[in-house]
């Protein structure tokens, strides 16, 4: 009530206010903002089922494989590993996002500073899973890495769907999974079965090895399509860096198509000693007659792709690589 109001309406003011008390108690409580707007749904990660609060308050983002995910949502975390992330996202360069560090010298007090209520948490953070557990134990705590006893692409899109209920994004991520679909459908109508493919990366100015299956982020590749290897080797690792086998080998095995990874265009690409992958490779004279390099049937992944790895990277490969596919027909 209006203070300025005059002395002589005070008794109208005093009953008025009575007759509202009573009305009060006869009517239902009214909900307050945060119970008509605060929600929750189950989530499933790599841990089990787990309740989130929707949509979080306060995040903190790990994870690389998510961060474009992120940005295109519009979701700013609290803190993150803005060390990690590639010079395409946005969030890299928002310096109100408290930065984290990278897996090799995290400042996980950080965490404990920022009180988040949901940590997306993976790929090199992977392994402070427990560490992290203990500076917000408060906070749940998502691992969404695609899991080894799973089809890659079906944990790819595993992890779109779960961030989608958390971010009230079930549309957006329906959108990216079938976009991802029909990149991958593309490049099996393209490819010609009896084409042999190998698969590298490119760091330091030397050519690293991926092997199917298991190598770095080309690896799982060759079962998800159906890929036929020009080389399998015992012994092969997922080393960021590719399995160190000779060129000769790479060489002798002959592929008609090589798959690229350039590791030093997503982070050395400033620096004056970065030689970019289509240098190295095509300057290679023990590759000069490979038949992937005689017709030209080299495809590079996009130049963020070891900063990224994200479901949207293998997307965009995928569409280019069914593009050259096609054109080679």
């Amino acid at each position: 009530m209006n203070r300025l109001v005059g002395r002589a309406l005070a008794p109208v003011a005093a009953l008025a206010l009575a007759l509202s008390g009573c009305a009060a108690q006869n009517a239902a409580p009214a909900a307050s903002p945060s119970a008509q707007t605060a929600t929750t749904v189950q989530v499933t990660d790599n841990k089990g089922t787990k309740t989130v609060t929707t949509p979080p308050a306060s995040v903190v983002a790990l994870d690389n494989r998510t961060f474009q995910t992120l940005a295109e949502w519009g979701v700013k975390p609290v803190a993150a590993s803005r060390g990690l992330m590639p010079n395409t996202n946005k969030l890299k360069t928002d310096e109100s996002i408290v930065d984290i560090g990278t897996h090799n010298e995290p400042k996980l007090e950080l965490i404990t500073a920022a009180e988040p209520d949901l940590i997306i948490t993976g790929q090199r953070f992977a392994a402070k899973y427990d560490d992290i557990a203990t500076r917000a134990p408060g906070a749940v705590q998502l691992l969404l890495d695609p899991r080894e006893d799973q089809p890659f692409d079906s944990e790819l899109k595993r992890q779109t769907t779960e961030l989608g209920k958390v971010f009230g994004k079930d549309a957006e991520a329906k959108a990216i999974n079938d976009k991802f679909d029909a990149s991958i459908a593309a490049v099996k109508q393209a490819y010609d079965k009896g084409e042999t493919v190998m698969a590298v990366n490119t760091s330091g100015g030397k050519i690293g090895y991926l092997a199917p299956k298991v190598g770095r982020t080309l690896g799982p590749v060759f079962d998800l399509v159906g890929f036929e290897p020009a080389l399998k080797i015992e012994g092969a690792t997922d080393d960021h860096q590719g399995d160190d086998i000779s060129v000769e080998t790479i060489a002798a095995s002959n592929p008609d198509w090589i798959l690229v990874m350039d590791r030093d265009a997503a982070v050395k690409a400033g620096d004056p000693s970065f030689v970019p992958a289509a240098k190295v490779l095509e300057d290679s004279k023990a590759l000069a007659n490979v038949t992937a390099v005689t017709k030209g049937q080299i495809v590079y992944m996009p130049a963020d792709t070891y900063t990224n790895e994200g479901i949207q990277t293998y997307t965009t490969f995928f569409e280019e690589l069914a593009k050259a596919f096609s054109a080679a027909k």
